[in-house]
């Protein structure tokens, strides 16, 4: 799973094929013994937590990269490679 950014300690994935589980565009975070599944459009957690904190800073950078994101979303779901998008800084 290509890890396509990483800001304040999270760990933003986006695995190969992944659109069979949850249909929706989404993301995988990781932050310490933190997992989550975030949707893409929404920023809804679809399964697992983040603390307050770094759900909003995620949330936000979703916001700020939604089209990055959605592009990415694409390539996943037909295997090819991913670009890094910026953290948030």
């Amino acid at each position: 799973m290509p890890t396509i950014s990483m800001f304040y300690g999270l760990i933003i994935r986006m695995y190969y094929f992944d659109n069979d589980q949850h249909n929706m565009p989404h993301i995988h975070v990781e932050y310490k013994e933190f997992e989550a599944v975030i949707e893409i459009p929404t920023g809804r957690v679809i399964v697992g937590e983040l603390p307050t904190k770094q759900y909003r800073l995620v949330s936000a950078w979703i916001e700020i990269h939604a089209d990055e994101l959605m592009a990415d979303w694409q390539l996943a779901i037909n295997g090819e490679p991913l670009f890094k998008i910026d953290p948030l800084r």
